[in-house]
This record gives structure tokens, C-alpha cells and sequence, in this order.
């Protein structure tokens, strides 16, 4: 088959990987692009992590948090253009979005469309009425609810309204201090460091075969012998976990501990996130 040189070109910006490796990949995988990137990495090449933000359309990612922090709402609302995106009305509707979410509770985004916003209109409605306005197409494309048990919710949108985080903060013992603090600290780090999950037992079972298999495959490429291959992705399998859950990362703010550690310290600990790259 053909594969494009923008194709190509896609796959070395998205990866960090030479030109003739990305081609041969994309080959290989009969042009499935996210088959390339599995390829590329059980042949022991150096993929770049952060593929968040590959393709992101336009828009904001808008917050709300209800009085008592017992639960927040976050919201993508997308436009194509980042000057509509900084529009005022663009992001007076993107916030009042969230605040309708947090308040009614839609089960999926079907039901949010149906509820009354202003003016005897519908999101949904509204939505359409924008576009024409605008001139550029307005949607609403994902939100989410958490609700805390116990404990708090912690909002957090990055400058520019790029990405947004949501965290479940508990007290552990008789601690917790300012549960709001450091749930804007592990907040932070969710947004720098896109974790899969808060902690190893999270992370989906999918993934950690994926990575089981890729570990095996990498050392059987290395040469290593095969009665050593499990224990060689095991090991593999621990140095992911170090670098992609949430809990066991090093904490941004001061390496010498890791997030986990750092919680320990505030006698608090996170029970789950939800982080919003816009596009991701």
C-alpha cells in the first residue's frame, strides 16, 4: 500500500522517531496509525510519551466546583478556531456549561443537550444559535462529574483553558489538612505528567498485558533468552507504573519524593482524577 509522506510526518512529530523508521512502521501496520506506534516501540525505539495533544481541535476546557467542594463538574467545548475559542460569548457559554452540569447531573450528552438554558432554549439549542453567531461550528464534546465521598473535589484549569483536572481528595487517619492545597498539588501534577491511572490497581488490565507484551518482545529482540523474558517485562512492567501512575510518580514539585510519599506526609490520598487535554 501507499504510505503519504504526510503520514509519515504525522507519525515522527507524534513520536520523535527518523523518518525511515516511522515509514517502515506505518508499512508494516498496513497504515494503522496507532499499530505503527506499538511497532515502533516493542523494536525498542524511543516514543515520545505525550500524544495528548495530536490533531486537538479548538475550544476551552471550563470548570465548576459546587460550594461545599462535595462535587465539580469539567466540560470540552469546542469551536475550530482559537480566536473564537477566546471569544467572550464563547467562553460565557463554555463556563455555563460546566455550571450546568454541576448542577443537573446529565446522564451522557444527549440529556445535556436537552436541558433548558436560557431564553426557553436548550443547550442543544443554543449550541446551534451560537454557530450561526459565530460563524464557526460551537460543540460540546465530553464532560464529567465527580462526586466526592467523605472527602473533596479539587478543580483545576491550566492558563490558556487547554486542560483541566479534577481530583477526589480524602483525608486519611485524623489528617488531611488543606485537602483543597494539595489536591491542586496532585491536580498539577496530573496535568503535567498524564498519568493512566491514580494508582496500579487502576490501571486497565489491557494496558498492562500491552505493556507486558511489548517488554517481552523488546528483550527477545535484545537477544535475551526466552526463559528470562517474563521477568525482564515484569521489571518493565514496574518502571511503567513509576512513570505513569499517578501515585508512584515523582512528585513534580520536589523530586526526591514521590506523590504517594508526598500524600503520606499531608495525611491525605487521592481516590481518582479526570484530566481533560483539549482534542485529547
Amino acid at each position: 500500500m501507499t504510505i503519504s509522506a504526510s503520514d509519515v510526518a504525522r507519525l515522527r512529530e507524534t513520536t520523535g522517531v527518523g523518518m525511515m523508521d516511522c515509514k517502515k512502521a506505518l508499512v508494516e501496520a498496513e497504515g494503522d496509525f496507532d499499530k505503527a506506534i506499538e511497532l515502533l516501540r516493542m523494536k525498542g525505539q524511543k516514543v515520545a510519551a505525550n500524544r495528548a495533544d495530536r490533531e486537538a481541535k479548538e475550544g476551552v476546557i471550563a470548570v465548576a466546583t459546587a460550594p461545599d467542594r462535595s462535587a465539580a463538574a469539567i466540560a470540552e467545548v469546542n469551536a475550530e478556531t482559537d480566536f473564537v475559542a477566546r471569544n467572550a460569548d464563547f467562553a460565557t457559554f463554555a463556563q455555563d456549561v460546566a455550571d450546568v452540569i454541576l448542577r443537573e447531573r446529565p446522564a451522557d450528552l444527549d440529556a445535556l443537550r436537552a436541558l433548558p438554558y436560557k431564553d426557553g432554549r436548550t443547550i442543544g439549542e443554543t449550541v446551534s444559535d451560537l454557530t450561526g453567531k459565530i460563524g464557526e461550528k460551537i460543540d460540546v464534546r465530553r464532560f464529567a462529574l465527580v462526586e466526592a465521598e467523605g472527602g473533596e473535589v479539587v478543580a483545576y484549569v491550566h492558563p490558556g483553558a487547554k486542560l483541566g483536572v479534577l481530583v477526589e481528595m480524602a483525608a486519611t487517619g485524623d489528617g488531611g489538612g488543606d485537602l483543597q492545597a494539595t489536591g491542586r498539588d496532585v491536580a498539577m501534577q496530573a496535568a503535567a505528567m498524564n498519568p493512566v491511572a491514580a494508582r496500579r490497581e487502576d490501571v486497565p488490565a489491557e494496558i498492562q498485558q500491552k505493556e507486558l507484551e511489548i517488554g517481552r518482545e523488546q528483550a527477545r529482540n535484545e537477544g535475551k533468552p526466552e526463559q528470562i523474558l517474563d521477568k525482564i517485562a515484569q521489571g518493565k512492567l514496574e518502571r511503567y507504573y513509576k512513570d505513569h501512575v499517578l501515585t508512584e510518580q515523582a512528585f513534580v514539585k520536589d523530586a526526591s519524593m514521590t506523590v504517594r510519599q508526598m500524600l503520606d506526609a499531608q495525611k491525605a490520598e487521592v481516590r481518582r482524577f479526570v484530566r481533560f487535554a483539549l482534542g485529547g
